[in-house]
């Protein structure tokens, strides 16, 4: 296993017209100062004015750094540009959404659930929007059955759907362990990142969350909800905005490639047939 490096946290943040945003998620990152922090935000091609706003922060603060795209290239490889660049000294790494604010809180209480298990190769905190509304931050792996009644216009059906991703694990002490976590907020030891990987990047939009779960899962750790850590995310969900458009394709590319990378459509525990550790 790969030795963990410094105390210090890196951030990754991936903005696309941000701009409604972006500020907020960054200086709630840059008031920590319960240990060090490294900040790489990567723009994909903003035209609304979220990298002006990026670069004027960056000019005020040295432990940022931004990356620009000159277009949209997803999640997965933008979010690989700033991991590949973190620096020696860091050794947390933390993935945010550009619509998501953190707090010290939060970000100490994941550090410190991992450093207590190490066994847990992923965490993730409590969601909610600013006005309050809990988000479901960790779900059972997807299967077919689910998409196709989460997506159902019968409203019974929908919500049946919904009911079958709800993690089924017992809470402990405020620690339940889930299939996957949505990307909108991770906190993991650098070592688990050499471990694990990259993102994968034939994956363009999603589910690259429910991929990298897994793969962490296989290398024999836990990714766990940490429902006692909260932060807020506003939860833009751009794949919704649209029946038809760009993200809704690539996210169905991405469903499409999961499920014939991991072969199964129906019953996700074959996800873990070549798999002899930890089970969910």
């Amino acid at each position: 296993m790969a030795q963990q490096k410094g105390s210090a946290v890196g951030f990754i943040v991936l903005t696309w017209n941000s701009a409604e945003y972006a500020e907020k998620c960054i200086r709630s990152i840059l008031r920590i100062e319960s240990r060090p922090v490294a900040l790489l935000v990567v723009d994909n091609g903003s035209v609304d004015g979220t990298v002006e706003i990026v670069e004027a922060l960056a000019v005020q603060d040295e432990r940022m750094r931004l990356f620009r795209e000159s277009e949209n290239r997803g999640t997965t490889v933008s979010r690989n540009i700033a991991l590949r660049n973190l620096g020696e000294e860091v050794g947390y790494v933390c993935i945010l959404d550009s619509d998501t604010i953190v707090n010290e809180d939060a970000v100490e209480a994941l550090i410190a659930l991992l450093e207590s298990d190490p066994t847990i190769g992923l965490a993730g905190p409590t969601m909610r929007t600013s006005a309050g509304v809990k988000q479901l931050s960790g779900r059972n792996l997807p299967s077919l059955g689910i998409k196709l009644r989460k997506a159902c216009p019968v409203s019974a059906i929908a919500e049946k759907g919904a009911r079958m991703e709800r993690p089924s694990a017992e809470i402990v002490n405020g620690v339940q362990d889930v299939g996957y976590l949505l990307s909108a907020c991770w906190m993991m030891r650098h070592s688990v990142l050499d471990e694990v990987g990259m993102l994968d990047e034939r994956i363009f939009y999603a589910p690259e969350d429910v991929d990298y779960c897994v793969r962490v899962h296989r290398a024999g750790f836990r990714v766990v909800w940490c429902h006692n850590a909260e932060i807020i995310h506003e939860y833009q969900r751009l794949s919704k905005r649209k029946l038809v458009s760009k993200m809704n394709w690539e996210h169905a590319k991405g469903l499409v490639y999961y499920f014939r990378k991991y072969g199964y459509l129906f019953n996700a525990d074959r996800v873990f047939d070549e798999y002899k550790g930890y089970l969910i």
